[in-house]
């Protein structure tokens, strides 16, 4: 249940719209939930410096020095060069660095050169992020062109086919080692170790020093130590009031984890997480997804702390019980499908603290583990978390998207009836069965497709989804209620991928993060493979026509068939061709337009979420009695509290 007046939008700079989130329900868990949910928030906020650092290895002095002029108060917070230096370290904190949080580019600063080198004088330089032996003006020297040369380092993931992806990403993974190097590596580390090997480089850094390739793992008594050493003390704390001994025995085998940086332990972490479905309370925290990493290796750190919504999660578990079936119908090769799917679990939730690389911007569903060979053996767990989506929801009401790209009345109508329906449902379908349907054939490397793996694998789950959401089958199941109601999932969708996402494109860029590409090349192989999707013009505008829903589902059904068997057969080839002619590129004239569209809707492209606070109450022991939520922090103010609670390793 939802309460009204709660104000979900919040601050707005840049391209960016700050939301709050609601934790409907938190006030009647049981204390000790309360208080296991705020010890594993603390654990998720030590995380924070980490994602920082693996994001580019320049951006915590950066941070730290912007930080430092921001709170001078001998500093004039008047000057439009003061706003722009604001407006940049905001975007620093959006980002966990310099390089934007979905198209990797590096933001150029709107303050001058000059300008920084002037405030950097005027603080203190004991407070400033100087390495040994270090002066103000060589720090300024080198922050300069860290943040203001937009050659040098320019993109945090680069995925733009012909380069050297690990040379020409500035994400800090690796060090002084080629793409070459690293796949020829990891290449030798899989066949040593046979089948369901462990997902070798997830939590490392890989570097070569005098001619020598190893490893700097990131446990405790590694790389990020300081910020590991908080994790595990807060999970160690987590651990003393879980709700059931199978959580006590997830969290400890995660622990062992972070003490040894062994990821076979990592392995058995992650089939008992799979398996730990009785309790209210859950949580991700770790080295998890590879998006961050160009060739899809390494796991950037991350942390989420969430409840069951009891009530939403009678609809996905209708689902993950009749997964066999969806299995069963699928339309792909019967090579590929699972004999017997396992361990399928799904549940909507309520996020409670959101962290590393899921804040401030945040995914909506989780379908986890990663590793192909734990998911057909023991299954897998998937989350809607559904505070969020309806944070969004609430946020959008009345700023005029669908007059100003739909034409189509009766798409209209069956958008406000069904656009949230369809919304959740697509989400359901594509964290819990889609990214857990089909497999690898024996002896399949995981990693086939390298670069190109993470957009095959969410398109493969979004078509999934999409070729479902139109099926009787919904309605047999009571999960819709009207036959034309996935429609209007099917027309957002197309609309997105055919037109509206590119506003999240800089002019002259292609399309590189996975999520877009594999919207994109969806609706775009669409159009050009049948004639269910109609492009048109009315004055300047462009829209889109969806002439037969029919045939359009039968394109998805066609088009999920080609990705299950590229995925299954590891088909590294045929992932490029059919990504690089669909996914990547952006015709500049209907970019523009575009843009001038959104702009003069002034619609923030990206959105992200501000945390509640979590206050202990406590009794005159110092015993917790029970956790307040309060919702009143400001952006800036949680940032800054952030930087200085939470700051491990600057």
């Amino acid at each position: 249940m939802y309460i009204s007046g709660f104000n979900y939008s919040d601050e707005r700079f840049a391209d960016i719209q700050l939301l709050r989130y609601r934790l409907d329900g938190f006030e009647q868990l049981a204390i000790c939930q309360k208080i296991f949910i705020y010890y594993l928030a603390q654990a998720t906020l030590y995380g924070r410096d980490i994602v920082f650092d693996q994001f580019g290895k320049y951006n915590l002095r950066v941070r730290k020095t912007l930080e430092t002029i921001y709170q001078d108060r001998t500093i004039s917070h008047d000057t439009d060069e003061f706003k722009a230096l604001e407006v940049y370290l905001k975007r620093v904190w959006f980002s966990n660095g310099i390089y934007h949080h979905y198209g990797c580019e590096k933001f150029v600063p709107g303050f001058s050169k000059e300008y920084l080198r002037c405030v950097m004088h005027e603080v203190e330089a004991t407070r400033l992020p100087l390495n040994s032996g270090q002066t103000v003006d060589g720090l300024c020297d080198e922050l300069i062109s860290i943040m203001f040369d937009e050659s040098f380092m320019s993109k945090r993931v680069n995925k733009a086919n012909g380069y050297d992806l690990v040379t020409s990403s500035a994400c800090n993974y690796y060090d002084g080692v080629t793409q070459k190097e690293v796949e020829d590596y990891y290449g030798a580390l899989k066949e040593r170790a046979g089948d369901n090997s462990p997902s070798f480089g997830l939590n490392s850094k890989l570097v070569k020093k005098d001619g020598q390739i190893f490893e700097q793992v990131w446990s405790e008594k590694g790389l990020y130590a300081k910020a590991i050493s908080h994790i595990i003390y807060w999970l160690s704390k987590a651990k003393n009031v879980a709700e059931n001994d199978k959580q006590r025995c997830v969290i400890q085998k995660l622990i062992e984890y972070y003490k040894t940086g062994d990821l076979r332990k990592f392995d058995e972490y992650s089939i008992e997480w799979v398996d730990s479905v009785d309790g209210r309370v859950d949580f991700v925290n770790g080295f998890i997804e590879v998006y961050g990493d160009p060739l899809g290796i390494k796991g950037s750190w991350e942390g989420i702390v969430e409840y069951i919504d009891l009530e939403a999660t009678k609809r996905t578990k209708t689902i993950s019980d009749n997964a066999q079936w969806f299995e069963d119908n699928s339309p792909v090769d019967y090579r590929f499908k699972k004999k017997q799917v396992k361990g399928i679990s799904a549940k909507v939730v309520c996020a409670a603290m959101l962290g590393g690389d899921e804040y401030p911007s945040t995914a909506i569903g989780i379908n986890l583990p990663n590793a192909d060979w734990i998911r057909t053996e023991y299954g897998s767990k998937s989350v809607t978390i559904g505070n969020l989506t309806h944070a969004y929801s609430e946020a959008s009401k009345g700023n005029g998207f669908k007059d100003e790209f739909v034409t189509d009345e009766h798409i209209k109508s069956l958008m406000d009836r069904y656009g949230n329906v369809c919304d959740d449902l697509h989400t359901d379908l594509h964290e819990c069965l889609g990214h857990g349907s089909g497999r690898l054939l024996p002896g399949v490397d995981p990693d086939a497709l390298k670069a190109y793996g993470n957009t095959i694998e969410e398109a493969r789950a979004d078509l999934f989804a999409l070729y479902y959401l139109a099926d009787p089958y919904m309605l047999k199941l009571g999960l819709l209620d009207e036959s034309e109601a996935y429609k209007s999932q099917y027309y957002t969708y197309i609309l997105n991928g055919m037109l509206t996402q590119i506003v999240r494109i800089s002019p002259g860029n292609q399309i590189e993060e996975a999520h877009m590409r594999n919207r994109a090349l969806i609706a775009r192989w669409c159009y050009d493979n049948g004639d269910a999707i109609h492009l048109y013009k009315k004055g300047e505008k462009t829209y889109i026509e969806i002439t037969d829903y029919e045939k359009l589902r039968g394109l998805f059904a066609k088009l999920l068939v080609e990705v299950q068997r590229i995925k299954s057969e590891g088909d590294f080839e045929a992932a490029r061709k059919l990504v690089e002619k669909y996914g990547v590129n952006v015709d500049p004239v209907l970019h523009e337009e575009i843009l001038q569209r959104y702009n003069r809707l002034n619609i923030a492209p990206y959105k992200g979420f501000i945390n509640p606070m979590m206050i202990p109450v406590t009794d005159a022991c110092g015993n917790i009695t029970d956790i307040k939520i309060d919702y009143s922090e400001t952006y800036e103010h949680q940032m800054l509290r952030y930087s200085s609670e939470y700051a491990t390793l600057i």
